[in-house]
């Protein structure tokens, strides 16, 4: 797929598949897994069922489409799945994400001392 020029509209299938990206990190379950393997390094599916709470059902559908996204890997350790970021993408994301929130509350309490 060829990806539009600097400062151009992305293309109706560009789009489609920016949607199909941002509808797989809308989905709280799976960003919290990205969070938990971000902050706690490798971990398994009993680690993670620990971590957040989620069944085992859960967590690994949610891994299974995260892996599939290629945000996530996958390593066998015996019997046991290891699951890790995948993309340094996830963090620059939460990084550019987080900043931008940050910004926002600074300039909403600015704002409301300001009154």
């Amino acid at each position: 797929m060829a990806t539009p020029a600097a400062g151009s509209p992305p293309n109706p299938q560009l789009l489609d598949e920016l949607c199909a990206f941002f509808r797989l990190l809308s989905e709280p379950a799976r960003l919290q897994l990205l969070c938990q393997l971000k902050h706690g390094g490798a971990m398994d599916v009993a680690s993670l069922i620990e971590a957040t709470g989620f069944s085992q059902s859960h967590i690994s559908r949610q891994l299974g489409q995260l892996q599939q996204a290629g945000l996530v890997s996958c390593e066998r350790d015996g019997v046991r799945l290891i699951y890790a970021v995948a993309d340094p993408l996830v963090d620059e994301l939460c990084n550019l994400v987080q900043g931008l929130l940050r910004q926002r509350l600074e300039q909403q309490l600015r704002e409301l001392q300001a009154v």
